[in-house]
């Protein structure tokens, strides 16, 4: 045992012990101890060092502390680190610590030593920080020390601090080349721990790894990849990889099947839709030649159809000598899948992004597509002529007038055990009653049928039938959604010139398709039906040497002509390869909506600046129309205020010049034998009385047919205002294309007006008034000369004159003013509420038109949000359609090798 090791495991006594294990160290000891003594310089430290030791083993901490304490030679630093122990397996673990931080040393073991009991005593306090720091530092300055690596490793994992257990792992990985730490990384990469770093931590390991052992790193970048492919630093992680790809030898290049599939995985994932050309695409060409790099047989053709496909869509970015292997590839490589579920997948991918985006799809286009995706019918798709009676035919063979006689529509014949009729509109799909008769000219609708019918659901076929070849293309446009074409013929005219037009279009536009005829209505050729079954078929070999005929008339027996086309369709259509034909018809329908998206986008850019403009006329036009409705509630507030104004005028008139004649009338009631000390008395009464009377009787009346010659008048007034708004709301509704405004006035106004003129001109409450009792000096000295002179009967006379002479004679203005005022102010505080209900009257109207402008101002400050956001980021609509193109062409590309289809 080395001195080293002896001081690390507290063994240094055994030198003194000659190797014999039967001497008992402590006597050997305390006899070296008394020789060494007995020299003029003795030097007892080692001793002292020795028993210290012996007295640790026997856990005598203190003793063995007393003799470590006093050494102070080149033995003290181990002594100290020894004394620290001592106070560790004492407990006293700040001391332990305080002695171990105190110790100063060059010597490396020591130093390591140190370390680690201090990670031990950091352990056993549960500090984990100064633990975890502690270790850290010690792998660092000596990571070959026995076990400091593994105990790091162990803590770490104990404590879950990946971070520092995957810096530790790939630290060492990279310094000793080592397998087993590259297997903890792969261990790390499966917990899913490893996307904490950064991608490029990894590259400088993943490079040596691939030198190293080729199967590991292939273990090893795929765990990674797999843990950053759904993360924010999945692009960052791609181009870590294609550095290390491309610096790698190809001697070192393994059969990586998974890394190849990861490749392909997130070349698919950066072109879906969610990413700019702006971000990925300088990324994306170092990608494609690393994955042709490494790719194996199972992807080698994706991969050379996507070198390719960006090729077209980015020229010049790829290495000349990338696109020549993935050209040489494409031919020569057979094609391993049917590329059907990658077409469904990009379908749906593209619908979601719009469906995302809010761009309206037509339905027609999403329920074509998935009638395609649908494989439990064979498609077939039947055309002919007018003459040809193909929808009588179908009606005959599904067993249901479902078709009209003269078909104009696209209609697909299904089986459902739940019946029913569905119209597909450009913005919906309806359900209906019946598929329509409809002229040619008119747009041309599709419908969708379900029907309980046993023929459709035995053979598993689908009708397709279209518009017929006379005056429509319709057929044209349809094919790519059929397995297969069923061409009907007339056996009073088989197959004319016009037909053999159309299926010589139908055999350029898909040369793969099945086409076969049926030659209808062999009833009407009776007595010729072998023959011109015989010439039938000579015309249609001699186009199409393979296609087979089936005579048939609506008019046989059903069921036996049911049965022998299902024999027919049977033989002469293949159903095997139809997910081949799917693909290709898929793609089709795929490019068309890339287009229809593309076109979208600039129609929608063009209906946003049409509506901002629309809703900017708009808006001046509702301002002008609130404007006029205002001038007329001025003007309305004005005539017909006025028009009451001057009925009360009148009144007050009429009544200051009445009640004065009414009051001196009152005269007749003196006779020279009234009680003229009580006359004053009587004579007012008679005068409240008088006035009272025609007020009531007179007044009122006239005064109740005065406002209601006024709120007729209003009334002509109002209706002419509502026609006016009413022709103003027209015009605007029109504008709208819809009941947008009801612009209604108020007329509850005039019912009011009716009820408060009824209330106020029913009755008067009447107040007696002191009308001749006032006091004033002609009153006073009547009154009195009444009371004193009445009864004297030469003096009544004169009194009499004199009474007669003061009321015929008398002013009454004051008076007559007090009644008029009394009698008019409920009439004055109907006045005064007459231009609140004007404006009651049109508050509605404006109220809507204001509310309509301010709607019209969101709207357009909305539509010039989105179309600056349209018109300064364009790529955020064109990019991802870009990429779906590009994606519909590698899909493209690898049909074309299975179908030889020119796309």
């Amino acid at each position: 045992m080395t001195t080293e090791k002896h001081l690390i495991e507290k063994k240094y006594y055994e030198t003194f012990l000659n190797g014999d294990p039967k001497v008992a160290p402590i006597q050997v000891l305390g006899e070296a101890y008394m020789e060494e003594q007995k020299k003029d310089i003795p030097d007892l430290s080692a001793i002292r060092f020795a028993q210290g030791e012996v007295y640790f083993h026997y856990k005598d901490f203190e003793a063995a502390i007393f003799k470590w304490e006093n050494i102070q030679n080149e033995w003290e630093p181990w002594a100290k680190k020894n004394m620290a122990d001592a106070y560790f397996e004492l407990g006293l673990l700040p001391t332990a610590e305080e002695i171990y931080k105190s110790i100063a040393t060059e010597d490396m073991t020591l130093q390591t030593e140190i370390a680690l009991h201090l990670f031990s005593l950091y352990i056993r306090q549960k500090n984990s920080e100064s633990a975890s720091q502690v270790i850290k530092e010690t792998v660092s300055q000596n990571p070959d020390y026995e076990n400091v690596t593994a105990l790091a490793r162990s803590f770490f994992e104990e404590h879950q601090d990946w971070s520092s257990a995957i810096e530790l792992a790939w630290d060492e990985a990279i310094r000793l080349e080592s397998v087993e730490w590259y297997d903890a990384m792969i261990g790390y990469a499966g917990k899913g721990v490893t996307q904490i770093k950064e991608p490029v931590f990894f590259e400088e390991g993943l490079f040596i790894l691939a030198r190293v052992d080729s199967e590991r790193f292939e273990k090893l970048s795929s765990a990674l990849w797999n843990n950053f492919k759904k993360s924010e630093a999945h692009l960052s992680w791609v181009m870590v990889m294609d550095r290390v790809i491309t610096r790698i030898a190809s001697e070192n290049v393994g059969s990586w099947n998974t890394l190849s599939g990861l490749y392909e995985e997130s070349y698919l994932s950066l072109i879906n839709g969610t990413h700019l050309i702006s971000e990925v695409g300088a990324a994306i060409p170092s990608l494609l030649t690393n994955w042709m790099k490494i790719c194996v047989s199972s992807h080698a053709l994706a991969a050379a159809a996507a070198v390719i496909s960006w090729n077209e869509m980015f020229p010049r970015t790829l290495d000349s000598s990338t696109v020549y292997e993935a050209e040489n590839r494409l031919l020569e490589l057979e094609k391993q899948t049917n590329g059907y579920d990658e077409a469904v997948r990009l379908s749906n991918e593209v619908l979601h992004w719009a469906n995302k985006h809010d761009l309206h799809v037509t339905k027609s286009l999403t329920w074509i597509m998935n009638a395609i995706k649908n494989q439990d019918s064979y498609k077939l798709l039947v055309v002919g002529t007018d003459e040809s009676g193909k929808s009588t035919c179908i009606n005959s063979m599904v067993g249901n007038p479902i078709l009209p006689e003269d078909n104009k529509a696209l209609v697909l014949l299904d089986y459902d055990e739940q019946p029913g009729i569905r119209e597909i509109a450009d913005s919906e799909i309806i359900e209906v009653e019946r598929i329509e008769e409809q002229p040619s000219f008119r747009y041309q609708r599709s419908y969708h049928a379900k029907l309980d019918s046993s023929f459709l659901q035995k053979h598993r076929i689908s009708f397709m039938d279209t518009p017929s070849i006379n005056d429509s293309n319709e057929v044209l446009s349809c094919l790519h959604a059929a397995d297969g074409v069923l061409f009907v013929l007339n056996a009073n005219n088989p197959f004319t010139e016009k037909e053999q037009q159309v299926l010589q279009q139908i055999k350029e536009k898909m040369p793969n398709m099945d086409i076969h005829f049926l030659l209808n209505k062999m009833d009407a050729v009776y007595d010729d039906q072998d023959q011109t079954i015989v010439e039938t078929k000579t015309k249609v070999k001699s186009n199409m040497p393979n296609a087979g005929v089936f005579a048939f008339s609506p008019h046989y027996e059903e069921n036996s002509q049911g049965s022998d086309f299902g024999k027919f369709f049977a033989a002469h259509y293949k159903q095997k390869n139809l997910i081949a034909g799917r693909t290709t018809n898929l793609l089709y329908f795929i490019r068309r909506l890339i287009v229809y998206l593309l076109n979208k986008r600039i129609e929608k850019e063009n209906s946003l600046v049409d509506s901002i403009k629309w809703n900017e006329e708009m808006v001046s036009k509702l301002n002008g129309a609130i404007h006029q409705i205002g001038d007329k509630e001025v003007e309305k507030v004005r005539s017909i205020s006025r028009g009451y104004q001057s009925i009360k005028s009148k009144m007050k008139a009429e009544l200051l010049e009445k009640i004065p004649q009414i009051l001196r009338g009152c005269s007749e009631y003196i006779q020279e034998n009234s009680d003229f000390g009580k006359l004053h008395l009587e004579l007012n009464d008679e005068m409240n009385h008088q006035v009272e009377s025609y007020l009531t009787e007179t007044a009122l009346p006239e005064y109740y047919q005065l406002i209601q010659n006024w709120i007729q008048e209003s009334t002509a007034e109002f209706n002419e205002v509502q026609f006016t708004i009413n022709e103003m709301c027209d015009s605007f509704n029109a504008l709208y294309d819809e009941d947008k405004l009801q612009l209604d006035c108020d007329f509850k106004v005039l019912d009011d007006w009716r009820r408060d003129a009824d209330r106020l001109t029913t009755a008067i409450h009447w107040e007696k008034m002191n009308i001749l009792l006032r006091f004033t000096p002609s009153q006073f000295l009547l009154k009195s000369a009444g009371k004193l002179l009445g009864n004297i009967t030469q003096n009544k006379t004169m009194i009499y004159n004199k009474y007669k002479q003061y009321v015929e004679t008398e002013d009454y203005h004051e008076a007559a003013a007090l009644i008029v005022n009394r009698f008019l102010q409920p009439f004055e505080l109907f006045e005064k509420s007459i231009e609140r209900d004007i404006r009651i009257f049109f508050r509605n109207p404006l109220a809507i038109l204001n509310q309509t402008v301010e709607e019209s101002r969101r709207e357009i400050s909305s539509n010039k949000d989105a179309l600056s956001k349209m018109r300064e980021n364009p790529e955020w609509y064109q990019d991802p359609l870009t990429f779906f193109e590009l994606k519909l062409r590698q899909n493209e590309w690898l049909d074309q090798k299975e179908s030889k289809i020119p796309v």
